[in-house]
């Protein structure tokens, strides 16, 4: 019986050996996001809960989310946010139709913390070169398993008052996230701004072979910074109230 025992005692520890050493820590790849806004949520907080014969015709013929997918490649610090694959699920909302922040492109370089995105505001469209937003988080004990990874929750505050709940694994190395979230000890595969009823999350990660180079930053816009870009949207919509405001807001995420 002790003889038994000793050898499956030895299995085991031979097991997690070899376990441990095959460990993969990804530094490159690609990951699909998965964006969903709730519309009615959004709706009717920017309207101060107020609704009038518009708003509730509006609320009525739009679906409760609006979901879109986002495409992420990385190599190790280069980074290639985009538009994915087309939502073919659920009615299109006839009001709205695309939402700021749902034709982004991003591309950052995370070792020197610069970005180049590529933003449409209406009809035109602004190619902003800047710094990538520094984020103070928290990190905290949760967890959460997303896309088959073990992930850990931590939080931030971003833009003086938005609330972000991110989730990040130490098992892809490249420091990113969705739009521009960093800034973690591994990647971020999941973001939910509660207040704002916005969310990200990973639905795969495919381990796709991503050289840097092949990675190109946007060209075609109006080159502007983030400075410049704010001036501009506050000129041309500040004067919406609460929906000019989140408008400003989703294009600067």
């Amino acid at each position: 019986m002790k003889k038994k025992l000793s050898l499956m005692t030895l299995f085991i520890v031979f097991a997690l050996s070899v376990q441990a050493q095959h460990t993969v820590f990804l530094q490159q790849g690609r990951i699909e996001y998965e964006k969903q806004l709730n519309l009615q949520a959004r709706m009717k907080q920017l309207s101060n809960g107020e609704e009038n014969s518009w708003t509730e015709s509006l609320r009525k013929g739009m679906d409760q989310f609006q979901t879109t997918y986002f495409d992420y490649s990385f190599s190790n610090n280069t980074t290639l946010y985009k538009p994915g694959r087309e939502n073919t699920t659920g009615t299109k909302n006839p009001f709205w139709g695309p939402g700021p922040a749902e034709e982004n492109v991003v591309y950052s370089r995370l070792d020197s913390m610069q970005s180049i995105s590529q933003k449409k505001v209406f009809e035109q469209l602004f190619v902003v070169k800047d710094s990538i937003r520094p984020i103070r988080w928290k990190i905290t004990d949760e967890t959460r398993k997303i896309a088959g990874f073990d992930c850990r929750r931590a939080n931030a505050i971003i833009m003086d008052s938005v609330y972000v709940v991110a989730f990040y694994t130490d098992a892809i190395t490249t420091p990113g996230g969705p739009e521009s979230f960093s800034g973690l000890p591994g990647m971020i595969l999941g973001v939910a701004l509660p207040h704002e009823h916005i969310t990200w999350f990973a639905t795969k990660v495919l381990v796709d072979d991503i050289k840097e180079d092949a990675l190109k930053p946007p060209v075609k816009g109006k080159p502007v910074n983030n400075k410049e870009l704010n001036a501009a949207l506050a000129k041309s919509i500040g004067k919406w109230g609460n929906w000019g405001k989140a408008y400003i807001q989703a294009i600067s995420l």
